[in-house]
């Protein structure tokens, strides 16, 4: 019996990917010998962190980096550093902002479920322009002027929501704001790959930006990356470690905290339910390695096989299968359209019958409303797919 069966719960299959409600991202050999070392040994958290910082800067390219529990604790920390940098006194009265600026001017385009962790800090939004086309009132979207033009004595950064169809252009933006002396935080939680994201996104000139470490780089579920300006890094960093400890005594890493800019030590911050541990530190940083030199490139072409067994058992029910083939370093996806004329069913009945079955299976449900499965392989084994293509064909077969 399994840690899960002695728990009462069926273990999936996953077919949905790196989805942080299933569990994020399987982690490689190597990352769970790294967790599993780090657990044995104790080491200062905050040299630890700095050890980190020059992994994450060697990677990035960025001056400094710190290692956080997800993306969204990523942006609060960021924009809790913009909101105070190491002032003592306002970081002690986060998330009150009365008497310093606390605007984050964003493109209403952008504006999502995650940004509550950008307002978590005590920032308010400010939005600006307009995405025409989707509301089917024309065919411009946000412009760079509209940020500058809402720039005021309240401001304190901006937000910025990276995707592969973002708009304005973010040089464009990090260009205004920064000739208003204002930083540019970046959510780029789910823009890897590209490897070359973790790069291209600093030497926009973008002051922080946020990064999964549960998704395609593969650490553990709860973890994530804000790298930058190390001058925000380190209030960062302060807002999130322990810090009950002697000023005279503590020491911290000088590539991550400037200690000179301190005039005593921090209070806990807002960010202190956000620690990371030791084991998920080192276990990061493992698998960052392994991502940025390009190592689970080698399983792409595992995937496609695992993919092409279930494409092949699906022929003759009431479905299509298209293999979608993404960029060199994307895995592959294949969407299962469903026939629902010839099933008497939908993708939607389809997908429900599938978790409850034997074993529960979890395809992803991004287009559904369009009568597509979509089946992510990384969680896939022979064993799984095989499952996992018996479960579909029973579903996609019409029933008598």
């Amino acid at each position: 019996m399994g840690v899960y069966e002695e728990l009462g719960l069926k273990p999936i299959i996953n077919a949905s990917g790196a989805i942080t409600r299933l569990g994020g991202a399987p982690m490689s050999p190597g990352v769970l010998d790294a967790f599993r070392e780090a657990a044995a040994e104790s080491v200062p958290l905050e040299q630890l962190q700095g050890a980190a910082s020059k992994v994450i800067a060697q990677v990035t390219g960025a001056e400094a980096g710190l290692v956080t529990s997800g993306a969204a604790a990523a942006l609060t920390l960021g924009a809790a550093a913009i909101l105070t940098r190491y002032d003592l006194a306002r970081m002690e009265r986060l998330p009150q902002c009365e008497g310093f600026p606390n605007e984050f001017v964003v493109a209403r385009e952008h504006r999502n479920g995650y940004d509550h962790a950008v307002r978590a800090s005590g920032a308010r939004l400010v939005e600006v322009g307009f995405h025409e086309s989707a509301a089917g009132a024309g065919v411009r979207r946000a412009e760079a002027w509209e940020y500058e033009a809402a720039f005021g004595p309240h401001t304190a950064g901006v937000l910025y929501v990276l995707t592969n169809d973002s708009q304005p252009p973010l040089a464009d933006v990090v260009r205004l704001a920064h000739a208003h002396h204002l930083p540019v935080l970046v959510d780029a939680a789910g823009e890897l790959p590209p490897r070359a994201n973790l790069t291209a996104i600093v030497a926009s000139g973008a002051d922080l930006v946020a990064f999964s470490g549960g998704k395609a780089i593969r650490g553990p579920q709860a973890t994530g990356i804000l790298c930058g300006r190390r001058e925000l890094v380190g209030p960062a960093a302060l807002q999130m470690l322990d810090m009950d400890e002697r000023f005279e005594l503590w020491q911290p890493p000088p590539e991550l905290i400037d200690r000179s800019r301190l005039l005593g030590m921090p209070r806990h911050g807002i960010g202190r339910g956000f620690k990371v541990s030791k084991e998920q530190i080192v276990a990061l940083v493992a698998a960052l390695r392994m991502f940025a030199r390009g190592d689970y490139d080698v399983e792409l072409a595992g995937y496609r096989q695992q993919l092409a067994t279930v494409s092949k058992a699906l022929a003759g029910c009431a479905a299509r299968c298209e293999l979608k083939e993404g960029q060199s370093e994307c895995l592959p996806i294949l969407e299962i359209v469903v026939d629902q004329g010839a099933l008497g069913r939908t993708a939607i009945e389809v997908c429900r019958d599938l978790r409850s079955g034997t074993p529960p299976c979890y395809v992803g449900h991004s287009a559904l409303r369009e009568g597509r499965l979509i089946i992510n392989p990384l969680h896939l084994n022979d064993d799984r797919t095989a499952e996992l293509a018996r479960r579909l064909r029973e579903e996609l077969t019409p029933r008598k």
